[in-house]
């Protein structure tokens, strides 16, 4: 099987956008209820014995190892699983950074707002270059400033208004939810725009296939 008909075959097999969609927030959904219960019922431990950052930073690698996994089964055949984990694990990493920077700089909900327009911004360009779309970059972080505000914000609504366990609970499902239909869509677009760029031949190939097609 030549090169073309190996990216032919590829593209067959990415995911459309719904299931996509769906597999994302179920999968992150599930990985993000599970680290959100960690704050729920083990924050003050994780407070006193690792000290903050070592508290996020434990949240972000569940983040990663449990949310790359899910994922991972959205990605077509040639990125294989260890390949995808250091790729998700670089965005997810470089999202938690300016995420929490900027909420630990400025506080408050002004922090929040701009920690999730550079997190997702950080993220989407790792993944834009990882997938090697470097000018899908700006439409890849609308996709996820969206998707991760929403969940963001209408799960911590959530939980202001029930100040319990299960409020936490609430807050992690809907923000795993609407994050994880995020990151599916751009997998998403990121293979689909990737692989159609790949398919359109460089001016030099074109001109060199002339060539041999203008020969006796």
């Amino acid at each position: 099987m030549n090169n073309a008909e190996n990216r032919a075959a590829d593209f067959a097999e990415i995911p459309s956008l719904a299931t996509s969609l769906l597999s994302g927030a179920i999968g992150f959904g599930a990985a993000s209820l599970v680290v959100f219960a960690t704050v729920a019922f083990g924050e003050g431990w994780m407070y006193r014995h690792l000290g903050i950052l070592g508290a996020y930073l434990a949240w972000t690698f569940l983040f990663i190892l449990l949310g790359g996994g899910a994922l991972g089964q959205l990605v077509v055949r040639r990125w294989e699983m260890p390949k995808f984990y250091l790729l998700f694990a670089a965005a997810f990493f470089a999202y938690a950074v300016g995420w929490t920077a900027s909420y630990f700089v400025l506080r408050g909900i002004v922090g929040e707002w701009v920690g999730s327009v550079l997190g997702s911004l950080l993220m989407a360009t790792v993944l834009a270059a990882g997938f090697r779309v470097p000018r899908a970059v700006f439409n890849l972080s609308a996709i996820l400033f969206v998707a991760n505000s929403l969940g963001y914000f209408l799960g911590s609504a959530v939980n202001n208004s029930l100040e319990s366990r299960a409020g936490m609970l609430s807050w992690g499902l809907l923000y795993g939810l609407f994050l994880g239909a995020g990151l599916g869509a751009v997998l998403h677009f990121a293979q689909t725009v990737g692989d159609r760029t790949e398919e359109q031949p460089s001016p030099s190939s074109a001109i060199h296939t002339s060539g041999h097609d203008d020969q006796p």
